[in-house]
């Protein structure tokens, strides 16, 4: 299992397991939010762009987020697998992870679902956002970014539930007990992915 998404609503997790469990799976963890903010971070022409899209909670269009993914995705590292966090989020960049693996014969292993109820991560966002001085976790911002999962992101799970991808974890609790979670549905599904 080297070709993974992990899945979810803004909050849920998907950034603290991500590392970790690109780590036990030895692939890259690749973040297109960490992505974004660096190009935001380092003043590009481009992170200009996305900065108003991000304070938003807006999602950053199709064909930028394609394109820096096929980058992230043709460095070496990620040669032998990756984890993707926050891709795909519409059914066009769906398309699109399909078209780029084909071209070198693979296609995804599995999509990690992590699930919370959205009071819970609106706890979770307003924390963070006092820890970490996150402009972009306003409870406007915080519940605009739930409605667009809902709405757009959301409904991936059911293409992914078709392909018999999909593997559902409780995104509550502390990170210790997600993550063995994890674990122990790969291991379920896989059992060597991990040794």
């Amino acid at each position: 299992m080297k070709r993974v998404v992990l899945f979810g609503p803004p909050g849920v997790g998907k950034g603290t397991q991500g590392g970790r469990l690109a780590a036990a799976l030895g692939v890259p963890a690749i973040s297109t939010g960490d992505l974004f903010r660096a190009h935001v971070k380092n003043g590009t022409d481009l992170g200009r762009r996305l900065s108003a899209l991000i304070a938003a909670g807006d999602y950053v269009p199709d064909s930028i987020t394609n394109t820096m993914l096929a980058e992230r995705l043709a460095e070496p590292d990620a040669g032998g697998g990756f984890l993707l966090d926050g891709y795909p989020r519409t059914a066009d960049q769906v398309a699109e992870l399909d078209r780029l693996l084909a071209r070198s014969g693979e296609s995804l292993d599995a999509v990690l679902l992590l699930a919370a109820s959205d009071e819970v991560l609106e706890e979770r966002l307003l924390k963070r956002a006092a820890a970490e001085g996150r402009s972009d976790d306003t409870l406007e911002v915080i519940r605009h970014r739930l409605g667009l999962y809902h709405a757009e992101t959301e409904p991936l799970v059911a293409l992914y539930d078709a392909a018999d991808l999909v593997l559902r974890v409780d995104g509550v609790g502390t990170p210790d007990e997600v993550q063995d979670r994890l674990i122990a549905v790969i291991a379920e599904r896989e059992p060597s992915a991990l040794s």
